[in-house]
C-alpha cells in the first residue's frame, strides 16, 4: 500500500529540528529531576523542624541557597542565618525567618540535606550543559537559514520563567529561527515556550493544510460523537501529543489574566462547561493563532478584555432580536438610570 501511495507518512521534523528536540526534551527531564530534589531539600528541613520554605517563596533562590549552605557550613544562630537573606526579606520577614530557623540539627538530617543540595546542583550543571548545546544548534540553524539575527529589536515585554534557558540573545535567535516572525506577540508565549513548540512541530507549518488539520493533529480539536439525533460517548479517546500538552500548559497561564480577551473567553466557557473543557478550548485558540502567524504572518493585536466583553454583549443582543422576531415580539431597551 505504501509503494502505491495509499498510505500517508506521519509528520517527521527535519534533522536539525530533531536535534533541537532531543536537547530540549533531555533538558525538560533534568528540570523534572531537579524539582524532585527540591522536595528532598524541603523534606530534610521538615525533619529538622526548619520551616524556611514556608516563609520565603523559593528555596532554591539566592536567599534560600545562602541559608542552606550556611547551615551545612555549621552556622546555627537564626540571627546570623538571617543576614544571609536578601535585604527585603530582612526588613519585611525578619521575625518570621528567625522563628522558622528554630530547629534540631541531627546529623542524619544534615546528611540528607547535603545530598539533596548536591543532587540539585548536579542537575543544574546538566541543564547548563544542555543550554550550551541548544545555543550551538540555534547558531547552526540560523547560520544555514540565511535569516540574520535581528540585533537591536525591541526587548521582550514578558519576564522569562525560572526554567528558561540561560542563552544570550535568545529572543533574537528564536525570531530568526521562525523566519523573522515574532511569536512573542501572542498572549502567554515566551521565548522558551516558543522554542519548545518549534522543537516539536518545526518551522514549516504548511505540512498541515489548514489550522483545523493542525489542531486535530495536536489532539485539541473538539470531538463530535453524533449520529442523527443520537449523542454517544467516543469510541476512541482523543490523545494529545507533546505539542498539544504544551499548548494546554501555556493556556493555564491566561486563566487569571485580568485584561486579556482570551482570559475572558476561558472564564466564560469555564462557567458553563468546566475548567478542563475551557483549558482545551483555550489551548486550541492559541494553537490556531500560532499556525496563522507561522503560515500567513498574521499580526496579532491584543484588544483587551473590554473589547471582548463588548463583542459578547453584541452577540447576545443579536440573538435576542432574532428570537423576538421569531415569536412576533419586539425588544424594548430599558431606559438608562440617571
Amino acid at each position: 500500500m505504501h509503494a502505491h501511495g495509499l498510505l500517508r507518512a506521519g509528520f517527521v521534523p527535519p534533522a536539525a529540528i530533531r536535534c533541537l528536540q532531543d536537547y530540549l526534551r533531555l533538558r525538560a527531564d533534568h528540570i523534572s529531576l531537579a524539582a524532585s530534589h527540591v522536595q528532598h531539600l524541603q523534606k530534610a528541613l521538615e525533619r529538622m523542624n526548619i520551616k524556611l520554605h514556608d516563609v520565603i517563596s523559593d528555596l532554591t533562590g539566592v536567599s534560600g541557597l545562602a541559608v542552606i549552605r550556611a547551615i551545612l557550613a555549621g552556622e546555627r544562630t537564626p540571627e546570623q542565618l538571617l543576614l544571609r537573606c536578601d535585604r527585603q526579606i530582612q526588613c519585611k520577614k525578619a521575625e518570621r525567618v528567625k522563628e522558622s530557623l528554630q530547629g534540631t540539627w541531627h546529623e542524619e538530617h544534615l546528611f540528607a540535606l547535603r545530598q539533596a543540595l548536591e543532587s540539585w546542583e548536579h542537575y543544574q550543571r546538566q541543564i547548563d550543559a544542555c543550554d550550551r548545546q541548544i545555543e550551538e544548534v540555534l547558531t547552526r540553524i540560523n547560520g544555514s537559514s540565511g535569516v540574520p539575527l535581528q540585533e537591536g529589536s525591541a526587548k521582550s515585554r514578558k519576564r522569562p520563567g525560572g526554567n528558561a534557558p540561560r542563552i544570550a540573545a535568545l529572543r533574537h535567535a528564536v525570531i530568526s529561527l521562525c523566519g523573522g516572525k515574532d511569536l512573542a506577540v501572542l498572549p502567554a508565549l515566551t521565548e522558551y515556550s516558543i522554542l519548545q513548540l518549534i522543537g516539536e512541530v518545526g518551522t514549516d507549518l504548511t505540512q498541515w493544510p489548514t489550522e483545523k488539520h493542525f489542531t486535530s493533529w495536536l489532539g485539541l480539536a473538539p470531538g463530535t460523537h453524533q449520529s442523527g439525533k443520537r449523542h454517544g460517548k467516543a469510541k476512541s479517546k482523543h490523545k494529545r501529543n507533546r505539542a498539544g500538552r504544551l499548548f494546554c500548559v501555556i493556556a493555564r497561564s491566561l486563566v487569571r489574566s485580568k485584561d486579556m480577551a482570551l482570559g475572558g473567553f476561558y472564564r466564560r466557557l469555564a462557567a458553563r462547561r468546566g475548567g478542563l473543557v475551557a483549558n482545551v478550548a483555550l489551548a486550541r485558540k492559541l494553537a490556531t493563532l500560532f499556525w496563522r502567524v507561522m503560515v500567513k504572518g498574521m499580526d496579532y493585536v491584543e484588544q483587551g478584555l473590554a473589547h471582548y466583553e463588548t463583542l459578547v454583549l453584541e452577540s447576545k443582543q443579536r440573538l435576542l432580536q432574532r428570537l423576538a422576531k421569531q415569536l412576533g415580539q419586539t425588544v424594548v431597551p430599558m431606559p438608562a438610570k440617571a
